[in-house]
């Protein structure tokens, strides 16, 4: 959604209603002072500017009285006219379809719970709204641009123009409402005072940041970001790695990791991954001393350790807390299976 946009013909349209208004404010005022009832002065001017012909209200004597009404007619005339040209303009150019439109779009941000808000629809924050489409996450883009906002719009998405570092602004998209805000803009000054904002208005919020510099990352932690996002930093450190192992394994690239997803959704099954938390009862074993209670329903692929080191099965790794294990299940079991059962410490007999 817009803001309603200062177009010419709804300055126009506006102009010329202000314009009426207070030709008839002097008018009854003028006519009163003839010694009028404010409704005689009323209904004088209203069939005097729309010329519906009927007689004058009381007989018009002295020359100022009737020099003071040609004035009203002539004035009150052009604005009739001034007005009724910016609404056939309204009609004509699409602008009352479009104000509907943004009026419609307006009660469905209202509308929103539990959604998340785009800050910026450049290049990244076209790629966040085709994820969170593509997993049916509710959300509503948010850009100073009026050109990019319009392209939201075309794409089907939720958009509102206007700047998030406003607090109307992000009280217009529902802030209090929201459960993420990703503020994504090639700004990072910018991001800063979003996140800022965005923090004090909503103190359970969760908020993802993009910099362009790695001195901003401690500036945005300062601010509030629950996690910050550096996109020079992650491409030259993909280029490097395929620059030193071109046959790098798959699970440490995130764009390989959801082809094959992709791929493996044709069979039903998708790779899951398992946080190693305190109270699960196999921290401390090796990778091949687990046997997953899913009756099959797993297979162990490998084991991401905390620093963000990736061990295969074969290389027998030792399990800790806060390792992610890497799992190959069926699509519809994994998640429910993942919550469900625990892992069974198989000990050397």
């Amino acid at each position: 959604m817009r803001r309603l946009p200062a177009t010419p013909a709804l300055n126009r349209f506006i102009i010329g209603i202000t314009l009426f208004i207070l030709i008839m404010l002097v008018a009854v005022a003028g006519y009163t002072s003839f010694g009028w009832h404010w409704l005689d002065a009323l209904y004088m001017y209203v069939i005097t500017v729309f010329g519906i012909g009927y007689s004058e209200v009381r007989p018009l004597i002295t020359p100022a009285q009737r020099f003071f009404n040609m004035m009203i007619i002539v004035a009150g005339s052009a604005a009739t006219v001034y007005t009724i040209g910016a609404v056939v303009q309204l009609f004509t150019e699409g602008e009352i379809k479009q104000l509907l439109e943004m009026q419609r779009a307006s009660r469905d941000i209202n509308k929103l719970k539990h959604h998340v808000i785009v800050c910026g629809f450049g290049r990244i924050g076209q790629v966040v709204a085709q994820e969170l489409t593509a997993t049916k996450t509710p959300f509503v883009i948010l850009d100073v641009n009026e050109q990019r906002i319009d392209l939201a719009i075309q794409s089907g998405y939720l958009a509102y123009l206007g700047s998030a570092v406003e607090e109307e602004t992000l009280q217009a998209v529902g802030i209090d409402r929201a459960i993420a805000l990703a503020t994504v803009l090639p700004n990072d000054t910018i991001n800063v005072f979003i996140t800022l904002t965005a923090r004090s208005m909503n103190p359970s919020l969760l908020i993802v940041a993009r910099a362009n510099f790695a001195t901003t990352e401690s500036k945005l932690r300062l601010a509030g970001a629950d996690h910050i996002v550096l996109p020079t930093k992650i491409g030259a450190s993909q280029m490097t790695n395929l620059i030193r192992r071109p046959r790098i394994d798959f699970l440490e690239q995130t764009g390989d990791r959801e082809t094959l997803n992709d791929l493996l959704s044709h069979i039903d099954a998708r790779l899951e991954e398992l946080e190693i938390t305190p109270d699960y009862p196999y921290v401390g074993t090796r990778l091949t001393g687990l046997e997953v209670r899913g009756q099959g329903a797993f297979i162990i692929v490998g084991l991401r350790k905390s620093d963000g080191q990736l061990f295969p099965t074969r290389t027998n790794p030792l399990v800790e807390v806060g390792d992610t294990l890497i799992l190959l299940g069926h699509a519809q079991d994994a998640p429910k299976l993942i919550r469900k059962y625990t892992a069974r410490v198989r000990y050397p007999q």
